[in-house]
């Protein structure tokens, strides 16, 4: 008996090395080579583990062919080419041919954008929309919750399938862990046409963990859609606790509809295996001429490159007067960052906005360190205390803005499928400076905050063992 000691260390010593291995062979950024290995090391048995659930890459992994992407995009690249007389802004050619050389992510003018800042304008909006669709509704979340609000949208679905409209569903597996699986087979009964995404089931569950479908998208018709934060949930009308939600979503009418229509059937046929390249789906735009130019932009883990993440530094790097920034969760790459300090260093007005409390404290300790090292380059940071700000966006010089899913974190920037609509339009730009404008009054400057600005050792000492994580938090 006493020798099945010395098998199962030798066991276990074996599996850290090859796991080990395998980190090293994946050849990540180093911070987050490092974070893996202190992991496997420090934390005996589980962190295997929580490699196996968290931390095999799937960079390698196509997950469409290129005829069927081709198919996909048919329609959109046909809108595209029939725009007439299209002007991309000089300032920001190189941004959308970065966009468009990344993934075909084409611009659209001709548009309409309705801002929203709470569910209590963004979800009658929506099931105003959806009352009206005479052919179909396809859905795109995160989350879509079993509980009052999620109800009265499926509700509102299960109508329009009776009605003989088709309805699509896409729904994130974990996102959604907390919604039961009866409430998704209500509506698959119905008629709707749901599906999870990467759903996780034992023993392949692995890996799919940490790879989720981000996206908040819906397209009605192929004439308007929503992007941006919200999940279809009620914390967005009633919030968590005391704890009140701020978050922004973005109707679009007019031909960037493509861009939105081809990210969700790129999606559909993902986890459908289906694919739907009919022209019915990209409807000729109703909307009248003008200038208001977006880019649906998407990303995700088996990309070659990190779009969303470089248009961020893009911006940053090439802004002339100001960037402002909000997000619910700050741990960013070493290229926000560094682009960040860069333009905060070279005169232009940097402003981050994050929550003063958070859903998940761990993020909150951790992303300490970043902000204050943000804060000696000379970013403005503010601190929002009128609840819980779930908000994903950024806009500068008057001239660019972007409403999206993504947070300026690794696991947005690099692990999750996101999405989101950027605007080189002046009139938007500045109704999204006035949102943050609006924000900010409901904030307190960091420098303002004593027990953030002049925290104990101790807890210093433990932000910072913390922050060897973010890469994988």
């Amino acid at each position: 008996m006493i020798y099945i000691h010395w098998v199962f260390l030798s066991v276990y010593v074996i599996t850290i090395v090859m796991v080990t291995m395998r980190v090293l062979m994946a050849n990540r950024q180093p911070a987050k080579t490092i974070a893996w290995i202190l992991v496997l090391v420090f934390i005996p048995i589980f962190g295997a583990i929580f490699y196996f659930f968290f931390g095999k890459t799937t960079h390698k992994e196509r997950r469409i062919g290129q005829k069927s992407m081709d198919k996909l995009t048919k329609y959109a690249m046909l809108e595209f080419v029939e725009q007439k007389q299209l002007h991309l802004p000089n300032e920001y050619k190189e941004l959308i041919n970065l966009f468009i050389n990344q993934n075909w992510v084409l611009p659209f003018k001709n548009n309409n954008a309705e801002i929203y800042i709470s569910g209590y304008e963004f979800f009658p909006a929506l099931l105003r929309e959806i009352g009206k669709a005479k052919h179909h509704v396809h859905v795109d979340s995160f989350i879509f919750s079993d509980d009052p609000l999620g109800r009265i949208v499926a509700d509102a679905l299960i109508d329009k399938v009776r009605q003989g409209i088709e309805v699509r569903v896409i729904y994130d597996d974990v996102g959604s862990w907390k919604t039961k699986k009866c409430f998704f087979e209500r509506m698959h009964v119905e008629g709707i046409e749901v599906y999870p995404f990467m759903p996780v089931r034992f023993p392949l569950f692995t890996s799919k963990v940490n790879y989720r479908n981000h996206r908040k998208i819906c397209v009605i018709d192929g004439e308007v859609g929503f992007i941006g934060g919200m999940n279809i949930a009620k914390r967005y009308v009633k919030g968590i606790k005391s704890l009140a939600w701020r978050d922004t979503h973005v109707k679009i009418t007019g031909a960037a509809v493509y861009g939105l229509q081809r990210a969700f059937l790129i999606d559909w046929f993902f986890v459908s295996r289906i694919l739907i390249n009919n022209q019915n789906y990209y409807p000729i735009s109703k909307v009248a001429d003008n200038d208001c130019l977006i880019q649906i932009v998407t990303s995700n883990p088996t990309s070659l490159w990190p779009e969303i993440e470089q248009g961020y530094v893009k911006i940053l790097v090439s802004a002339k007067q100001y960037v402002y920034m909000e997000t619910p969760y700050f741990l960013p790459t070493d290229p926000i960052l560094f682009a960040m300090r860069t333009a905060a260093l070279s005169g232009v007005d940097v402003r981050l906005m994050i929550p003063y409390e958070t859903d998940t404290k761990i993020v909150e300790w951790a992303s300490r360190s970043y902000v204050l090292s943000t804060v000696k380059a000379g970013v403005k940071v503010y601190l929002y205390k009128a609840g819980f700000n779930h908000s994903k966006i950024l806009v500068a010089d008057d001239s660019i803005a972007t409403i999206g899913s993504t947070n300026i974190d690794f696991r947005s920037l690099e692990n999750d499928f996101e999405a989101n609509a950027f605007f080189y339009d002046k009139s938007t730009a500045l109704k999204v400076k006035e949102i943050f404008l609006k924000d900010q009054e409901a904030c307190v400057s960091l420098s303002d905050v004593q027990n953030l600005s002049h925290r104990p050792f101790l807890q210093r000492l433990w932000e910072s063992m913390v922050r060897l994580l973010s890469p994988i938090l």
